[in-house]
């Protein structure tokens, strides 16, 4: 199903919201969840307009959303949607920060859709292909991870598995052409898909941060998995993507340097 204008234009207007407020919250605006863990008030307004709107687009629909403004996993169509990927860099007036919305047909992601309003650049894809601001995009030629430029994200609660992924980043220091941490994973995974990076790994991820980003990977002709190949990667809590051709030896190096 070709992703529609009208979603398009949903997902803009949360953009829009965000820039609106970007790094001009008090601290009264801002809560807690846990250490590194932070939502404010404009991350929750920002999803009520997407699960109103949404939900008006395709009626009956069914939601997975990062605030837990609704969530009903029992419709033929799930809206997985994370308001503001990238909140500490929101409160502290940082770019990317990334609205990140995917739609779910019976379990199959059918549209992935990322806006990055600092430059206001929004990717999506749908079963045509993948798409910047209306032109296709894809995933980069590099075929050696050592000449490769990797992003990755630090854990804020889950920190079961940080001494083997600090060894697997000092390996990766030292053995590609750079590792890059931006604050997003939503950013970091349209970059990998129009060949920014040629690659991203993380660890300590939820659903709503990768549904839409991985999504517009694939359909850029780059590759997702988890840490040990396989395709548990949306509910798992791990994910590596790449453009493809670096694939198999990152998996590699992740078996080596993390002892998987």
């Amino acid at each position: 199903m070709k992703i529609s204008e009208q979603a398009l234009d949903i997902v803009r207007r949360a953009g829009a919201m965000v820039k609106q407020h970007h790094g001009k919250l008090s601290s009264r605006q801002i809560a807690r969840k846990g250490v590194h863990d932070y939502v404010t008030e404009i991350d929750k307004r920002v999803e009520e307009f997407l699960v109103e709107q949404l939900g008006a687009l395709i009626p009956g629909s069914g939601f997975l959303t990062e605030e837990k403004t609704a969530e009903d996993l029992r419709a033929d169509y799930i809206w997985i949607i994370d308001p503001i990927d990238g909140t500490t860099n929101f409160i502290h007036g940082l770019y990317p920060v990334a609205v990140s919305v995917a739609l779910q047909h019976k379990g199959q992601t059918i549209w992935g859709m990322v806006y990055e309003p600092g430059l206001d650049e929004l990717f999506y894809a749908d079963e045509t292909g993948a798409y910047l601001n209306g032109r296709p995009i894809s995933v980069s030629e590099e075929t050696a991870l050592d000449r490769s430029l990797i992003a990755t994200g630090f854990p804020y609660k889950n920190y079961d598995k940080l001494d083997a992924y600090l060894n697997s980043f000092r390996y990766l220091m030292f053995h590609t052409a750079g590792i890059r941490r931006l604050g997003s994973a939503a950013a970091d995974l349209v970059y990998v898909a129009c060949g920014r990076m040629d690659g991203f790994y993380e660890y300590g991820l939820s659903p709503w941060d990768v549904a839409a980003g991985a999504y517009i990977v694939q359909q850029a002709g780059g590759r997702v998995t988890d840490f040990t190949g396989g395709d548990d990667w949306m509910y798992g809590g791990e994910i590596l993507a790449t453009n493809g051709h670096i694939h198999r030896e990152f998996l590699e190096t992740l078996r080596k340097t993390m002892q998987l």
